[in-house]
C-alpha cells in the first residue's frame, strides 16, 4: 500500500501573521532562514516572535518571510509523538501570547521528487542562477513525490526544493485532529491532481 505525503502551506484562512523567530533580545539570527533548512541546528537560546499582523491566533502557522513553521504546545506534542527523530522542537515566544509555541525544525533533507509527474517545474535560470542555488528548483506546481524514496521519515524537506514542508498522513491526520490550523495541506503522492 501505498504512503501519502502532503506539502504544507499556508492556508488561506483569517489568521494573525507571525514574524521570523529572533533571538529573546530582538537581534535577528546571522541565518534567519535556518528553520527551512533541513538540517540539525544547535540550541538556538531563547527566542521570540512578534506579531506582523494581528488577526485569529492559529495553532499551526508559517512565519511571514523565512517560512519557520510555528506550533502551538498542542501541535508540537503531535510532531513529538510521531516524528521524533524527524524534528526539532524549539521554544519560542510569540508576542501577547501567554502559552508556549516552538519552531519546528524538519531535520531531514530527501531526494524524493518525482519532477517526470510534477505538472509544471521551474528550474533556477541556468544561464544566470542565484548564487548558492544552482541547480535548484525555482517553483513547483502540482508537486509529486516518490514515496518509495522517503526512507521511513514522516517530516522532511525536499532536496534541492527546501521550500516544501512535507509531513505524512499519519501526521496530517494528527493535525488536523487538532484543529484551527493556518495551514492547508496538498498531497503530493498518488495520481497527479486534476487541473
Amino acid at each position: 500500500m501505498e504512503r501519502h505525503f502532503y506539502w504544507v502551506r499556508l492556508g488561506d484562512v483569517p489568521q494573525w501573521l507571525v514574524e521570523t523567530p529572533t533571538r529573546g533580545s530582538g537581534e535577528a539570527f546571522d541565518e534567519p532562514w535556518m528553520f527551512a533548512d533541513g538540517r540539525v541546528l544547535e540550541e538556538p537560546g531563547r527566542m521570540k516572535a512578534l506579531i506582523a499582523t494581528p488577526g485569529k491566533r492559529r495553532e499551526f502557522v508559517f512565519s511571514v518571510i523565512e517560512r519557520a513553521p510555528i506550533v502551538s504546545h498542542a501541535i508540537a506534542n503531535v510532531f513529538r509523538a510521531l516524528a521524533p527523530d524527524d524534528v526539532q522542537l524549539f521554544p519560542v515566544m510569540v508576542e501577547g501570547e501567554a502559552d508556549p509555541f516552538f519552531v519546528v525544525n524538519a531535520t531531514k533533507v530527501i531526494d524524493c521528487l518525482d519532477e517526470a509527474r510534477c505538472r509544471e517545474v521551474h528550474h533556477d535560470d541556468e544561464d544566470d542562477p542565484s548564487p548558492g542555488y544552482e541547480g535548484e528548483y525555482r517553483w513547483i506546481y502540482g508537486l509529486r513525490i516518490d514515496p518509495t524514496k522517503t526512507e521511513g521519515a514522516q517530516v522532511f524537506r525536499l532536496k534541492k526544493f527546501k521550500t516544501a514542508f512535507i509531513v505524512s498522513e499519519d501526521i496530517k491526520n494528527a493535525l488536523e485532529g487538532v484543529g484551527n490550523l493556518g495551514v492547508s495541506f496538498e498531497r503530493v503522492t498518488g495520481a497527479p491532481e486534476p487541473r
